[in-house]
């Protein structure tokens, strides 16, 4: 429940406007809740309307995407950007491909698109894209004739300075490589840091593919290390999920001595009690873009189970949801703290709902926001757009060394922000305050626009 007469206010603000945007309400709420803790201190910030301008995109822009796919048929998709806010640097976001995008998903995604592009030190906005279309089961034809199609209006609202879209769900190296085609076509020109997740032949960055799981993993380390002077080395870890986050956040997990012994995909799960091995996950996710289960199928002693968040009942030390949005509620996270986990970090955006969050803290569990601990991603970002400009790339291990330094800068940041405001320990009001504050002071700065 929010204390401040004046959130409440723009809470209520925001709910009625938009009442049916239920995952946009829930991020908001979130974030309001831990400015509770710095309003009365900062009053400027209600003088001067910085909160319910913050909540309030700058510009959402919607449109139809029609294409015509291998049967001659006509279809239409429905396309989006929300280009949330630009007071600390061009709009950075990525673009999802899935049936599920409407405007509430994305304006949640945008909303904490923001915070956590300022949390990772670089100047970069916050927005996010897409369209209901499903990539999945189309041929590559019919891929880039949607991409096109998708381009032709996008390219009249993004530029390098403007607004620089990534890939999210959906949009990989083939959707991101359509895009950037057309982009090209229809501006007749090269701005190579117009998009990010871009191949490396044509100034892609290396570590892109590796660098939400990687980051997630660093983050965890430091908090693991600050917070109970320990480490992955020797733990059980459950990874949900079998995409790149996922994928990548075991490859790291087990670099740094842990033991990953479950994934999961939207069907269901695979246990593997002597840990997964990787190359065969590899193989069947980014191979030939199959189904998890299949693992049980190829490693003996392993099993698959339908229903994916079943997973969750698989006893860890670490867990790290990678998977999708509010995939653990109260009663769940009531599960992960019985079995003794002892460190939630979100690889996936808002995977923990409200009451799951209050479980983990209640239950002593450390739990880190994924607006920090899944940040690399755009962080790796940021780093891509920096070489587009220099016209230069750097070697994967210099990327690699910039992302873990920006991941740990990160956790230190929150970390000492939620010790500032007096809730030490809390990562989510660290998260939220330090990820607020640079954003509304440049928007104080700038004035009211």
């Amino acid at each position: 429940m929010l204390k401040s007469d004046y959130l409440q206010s723009v809470y209520a603000q925001v709910t009625t406007r938009d009442p049916d945007q239920r995952e946009f309400h829930q991020a908001v709420l979130e974030v309001l809740e831990s400015l509770d803790q710095i309003i009365e201190r900062r009053p400027e910030y209600q003088q001067k309307g910085i909160v319910e301008t913050f909540v309030e995109p700058e510009r959402v822009i919607s449109f139809r995407v029609p294409w015509v796919d291998d049967q001659g048929k006509v279809q239409v998709n429905r396309g989006y950007r929300v280009q949330f806010s630009s007071a600390i640097g061009p709009y950075k976001g990525g673009l999802r491909f899935h049936p599920t995008v409407n405007l509430s998903i994305l304006k949640f995604l945008g909303f904490e698109q923001i915070l956590k592009n300022s949390l990772t030190g670089l100047p970069m906005g916050g927005a996010k894209g897409g369209s209901d279309f499903n990539p999945k089961g189309k041929s590559d034809n019919e891929v880039m004739r949607f991409c096109q199609s998708f381009m032709t209006e996008l390219s009249r609202h993004i530029g390098q300075f403007v607004d620089v879209p990534a890939g999210d769900i959906g949009v990989g190296a083939r959707e991101i490589g359509f895009l950037f085609g057309q982009y090209r076509h229809v501006r007749g020109t090269y701005a190579a840091g117009v998009l990010t997740g871009k191949g490396l032949s044509f100034g892609g960055s290396l570590v892109r593919t590796e660098a939400t799981g990687y980051g997630l993993c660093y983050l965890t380390q430091e908090m693991l290390k600050t917070m109970r002077n320990d480490s992955f080395e020797g733990k059980t870890v459950v990874i949900s999920g079998s995409g790149n986050v996922a994928i990548f956040a075991t490859e790291k997990a087990t670099q740094l001595g842990g033991k990953v012994v479950a994934l999961s995909d939207s069907n269901g799960f695979i246990h593997d009690p002597e840990g997964i091995k990787l190359e065969i996950v590899k193989d069947i996710k980014l191979g030939h873009r199959g189904r998890i289960k299949e693992y049980a199928d190829r490693v003996p002693g392993s099993t698959y189970t339908e229903g994916f968040r079943g997973i969750w009942n698989i006893p860890c030390d670490i867990a790290l949801p990678c998977a999708t949005q509010n995939e653990i509620d109260g009663e769940i996270a009531k599960v992960i703290v019985r079995n003794g986990a002892m460190a939630v970090a979100e690889g996936a955006n808002m995977p923990c709902r409200p009451e799951a969050i209050q479980a983990f803290q209640n239950g002593g569990i450390l739990f880190a926001p994924a607006k920090a601990a899944n940040a690399g991603g755009v962080a790796t970002s940021g780093l891509e757009m920096s070489q587009n400009s220099m016209r230069y790339a750097w070697s994967f291990e210099e990327v690699d060394r910039r992302l873990r330094g920006i991941m740990v800068n990160l956790f230190h940041n929150i970390y000492d922000t939620a010790e500032e405001f007096g809730k030490p320990g809390d990562l989510v009001v660290g998260a939220n305050v330090a990820g607020f504050l640079k954003v509304a002071d440049a928007m104080l700065t700038q004035g009211l626009i």
